[in-house]
């Protein structure tokens, strides 16, 4: 082994990283911090977590944070003073806390319970450098007595200076704050009273603003989890009343949220719009009473889309911007246990007020379906209050199961609408599962009531229902079966006729998942190269050699009785190909060139004859 690597790894000199500050201010204002406003949340915070320290040497402690505003005057910008009574700083603290980045006075050996305190990155005062140049800082400490008061001026070169005051001030910490340039936005009255109630109007603390002769208590609304009531009618109005204030819209209801695992409490609000079970809630959450973001989305589960929430956690972990959380066990158990709220809520409601439910349903139904459709307690509570299209028009899942005894479904939208109108004439109720989640709803239907039968219906075997022909009825149909038997088989369809309702409709297609697949290979294959052509004819041959589509006749049809009586197979050849490529429309099938060819022919052949019988009028 080298020698330099055995015993001059050991003589090299250590030196020690430096810290440019500017470039982590720009950090915090572009990267970590949504915008420069947050200053005044972490000067809030630092206040409340100072106030909360001193209450743990002086319990009866009452805790007071003031912030003045102090317009622009002469050539001075405007100016920001924060106070709090909090537990100071001593020398020492200054230059250990304040000079280092990252090093925080909540993580000595001061904190006992680290878990009291709101910030623990040791980065927050730095945010005051993106709207002031330099931060001045007046503190004194309560823990020792005789302490002289420290001043501490920072700069956002990375400079600072300390000395200690001869004045004699009351413990705890003020820091002024004098506008940068372009930042006096953030110094005014209004813009200072507004970011201080939109932060921390959850905060038990006091804070009172001043302006000139004028001074108010910014956050004495509680919220209506910490009221008492004396009726639920007025718990109710209490709640909707906060919610539509806070959120600036209507609910339809409000859910109470308390959780032991992150120490949450608050409301979950029912929105009056539908949603998308695609795009996520946006929900206000504080932490220990300071607002983290109103635009946090881990913390229900995926499906629970449908609400709105305002929460307050004590023990959940902010990540470093402090503006979400962080995701572990902790979220994770939260979220299981708010999961589990809004579920009992549902099954209350679909017990006690089932007409309640059933708006809900309506109104957010994709967001009730997907929670349906995994959750088997969920199903048994609300599944039959889902609505799904039938032949026999909307029912709720709960109707149909009254009404038959057993549930027939079409798997997709085409194959629903190409039965549609044929079932419905031989009064057979079958459910559209074609659209999002109602498969899977069918198959829990399956799994909750496995006594109930549940059978998938398409078009091919809906022919079973339909009446047969008798012996004679079929000698008159022979020569338009063998015909339509002969022009269709280039097309993989054999011919079939039953008497059907209704009437008025002549013809209907028909085929199994794999002669859709053969014929959706075909097309395919005409819109690709040899390559793909060749692989797709193989996929073609094996599907079609057994599998063949159906067109079948309705024997009660008017234009079916008259073409039977045609003995013309030219005739018969013709009319067959246009009821072929009808009832393909008729089912939302697309056309392949051969049969779109069939289709311009027929039209072009009706048009001649049309035109051919008026020049025999002339």
């Amino acid at each position: 082994m080298s020698s330099y690597i055995t015993e001059g790894f050991f003589k090299l000199q250590q030196y020690q990283f430096q810290i440019h500050l500017g470039g982590i201010i720009d950090l915090l204002s572009h990267h970590l911090y949504s915008g420069p406003h947050v200053f005044i949340r972490e000067l809030m915070q630092n206040g409340v977590d100072a106030i909360q320290a001193r209450k743990q040497i002086e319990e009866e402690h009452q805790g007071r944070m003031d912030i003045q505003v102090v317009d622009a005057r002469d050539d001075l910008p405007p100016t920001l003073v924060f106070e709090d009574n909090g537990i100071g700083l001593t020398e020492e603290e200054v230059h250990r806390f304040l000079a280092t980045i990252g090093e925080s006075s909540k993580r000595n050996e001061l904190a006992v319970r680290r878990g009291d305190f709101i910030g623990q990155f040791g980065i927050g005062l730095l945010s005051c450098f993106m709207v002031a140049d330099e931060i001045l800082m007046i503190t004194r400490s309560a823990r020792e007595a005789g302490h002289p008061a420290v001043e501490w001026r920072g700069k956002s070169d990375g400079t600072y200076e300390v000395r200690l005051m001869e004045t004699d001030v009351s413990p705890g910490t003020r820091v002024y704050l004098r506008a940068r340039k372009g930042m006096e936005a953030y110094f005014t009255k209004d813009q200072v009273g507004k970011l201080v109630r939109h932060f921390g109007d959850l905060l038990s603390t006091p804070i009172y603003l001043s302006h000139g002769d004028w001074t108010e208590r910014i956050n004495d609304r509680r919220p209506p989890w910490e009221r008492v009531y004396v009726s639920s009618e007025e718990e109710r109005r209490s709640y909707l009343e906060y919610g539509n204030d806070l959120f600036g819209q209507h609910f339809i209801d409000y859910i109470p949220l308390r959780s032991e695992a992150g120490g949450v409490v608050g409301a979950a609000y029912v929105l009056s719009q539908a949603t998308s079970p695609k795009v996520k809630s946006h929900h206000r959450v504080y932490l220990k009473g300071m607002l983290l973001s109103d635009q946090v989305e881990n913390l229900l589960p995926d499906w629970a889309v449908f609400v709105r929430c305002v929460v307050n956690a004590e023990h959940l972990r902010p990540v470093a911007s402090r503006e979400g959380f962080y995701e572990n066990e902790e979220l994770e158990a939260t979220r299981t246990v708010l999961g589990e709220t809004l579920r009992a809520y549902l099954i209350r409601l679909a017990e006690r007020a089932p007409h309640r439910l059933q708006d809900i349903i309506q109104l957010h139904h994709m967001a009730i379906c997907s929670l349906a459709a995994h959750d088997e307690e969920c199903f048994r509570v609300f599944g039959d209050f889902i609505t799904f299209e039938t032949t026999m028009g909307r029912m709720t899942l709960g109707d149909c199961r009254k009404r038959y005894d057993t549930i027939r479904y079409a798997s997709s939208v085409d194959e629903f609408r190409q039965i549609a109108q044929v079932a419905a004439s031989q009064n057979l109720c079958i459910l559209n599962a074609g659209y999002v989640y109602n498969r899977e709803l069918l198959s829990m239907l399956e799994q909750v009531e496995p006594d109930l039968q549940v059978e998938q219906v398409d078009a091919a075997n809906l022919t079973h229902h339909l009446e047969d022909l008798t012996l004679e009825e079929r000698e008159k149909a022979f020569l338009l079966l063998r015909t339509a038997d002969l022009t269709l088989q280039p097309y993989r369809t054999a011919s079939d006729i039953k008497k059907f309702e209704p009437t008025t409709l002549p013809t209907i297609y028909t085929s199994n998942e794999q002669a859709n697949f053969a014929r959706q290979a075909r097309l395919t294959k005409e819109l690709a190269d040899d390559t793909w052509g060749g692989i797709l004819n193989a996929f073609e041959n094996e599907y079609a050699s057994s599998q063949y589509a159906q067109l079948c006749f309705n024997f009660k049809n008017r234009l079916i009785q008259r073409l039977m009586k045609i003995q013309d197979r030219t005739v018969l050849k013709r009319v067959v190909e246009m009821l072929y490529v009808q009832a393909l429309l008729m089912g939302h099938h697309p056309l392949s060139d051969k049969e779109m060819a069939l289709l311009n022919q027929g039209l072009l052949q009706m048009i001649d004859a049309v035109l051919g019988q008026e020049g025999d009028f002339e």
